[in-house]
């Protein structure tokens, strides 16, 4: 599953020239029994796997030790949503140890003792915590020195300043009968930000209006 589609565009170059590294620990390795058990039938009753606490353990304590300061992630649909804010942050750290899910989920008992933050990224099941990493990665990795090659590009996207990104155009000036705005085609660079900034406005009060509060 990994590196994925961090392997390719924009995270794969960087990958390529060492910008960040990927490295990946599979849970069977540290198996139980003659078949290498990670998961057992969960306590209580009901339907479904969960991931034994003493395999996990093992493998994040092989990964991250005592003395490593990396946040460490838990991708579980239960957890807080995940924010640009947030992604800025981890930015700032030395990495991070990210903990990808199965099943019904992991033992309680080891989120409480390794201290796993739990992240979410959005209202909805997927089948592992692979894909919901590999998205986080990719928000973090973008943000990185030199691996966007215009810095600016991201300052102006959706989430930053808490709104949604402004509607762009490109070639060619007519398309199906519909023109490009006539300021984005003035030269007028003030009155091209006004309406960008107008344009994100109205987009977020339409569609998120959540997000205008801290506007």
């Amino acid at each position: 599953m990994f590196p994925g589609s961090l392997g390719m565009s924009l995270a794969g170059n960087a990958l390529e020239k060492g910008t960040w590294q990927l490295e990946t620990t599979n849970l069977r390795d540290f198996g139980k029994g003659k078949h290498s058990n990670v998961d057992d039938t969960p306590a209580g009753g009901g339907a479904g796997m969960v991931l034994r606490a003493d395999v996990l353990v093992d493998a994040i304590d092989a990964t991250s030790n005592t003395e490593d300061t990396r946040p460490r992630l838990l991708m579980s649909p239960r957890g807080k949503p995940l924010t640009q804010e947030r992604v800025r942050e981890l930015v700032q750290a030395e990495g991070v140890v990210i903990v990808c899910g199965r099943f019904e989920g992991v033992d309680e008992r080891v989120i409480e003792t390794r201290e796993l933050e739990e992240v979410s990224i959005g209202d909805y099941i997927l089948s592992g915590g692979e894909p919901a990493a590999t998205i986080l990665l990719d928000a973090i990795v973008r943000l990185l020195p030199g691996v966007m090659g215009n810095e600016t590009s991201g300052e102006t996207e959706s989430f930053e300043n808490n709104l949604l990104e402004h509607p762009h155009y490109t070639r060619p000036a007519i398309f199906e009968g519909k023109t490009i705005p006539e300021v984005l085609t003035s030269g007028n660079h003030g009155k091209v930000d006004s309406w960008r900034h107008e344009k994100s406005v109205e987009l977020t009060k339409k569609r998120r209006p959540d997000l205008l509060k801290d506007v």
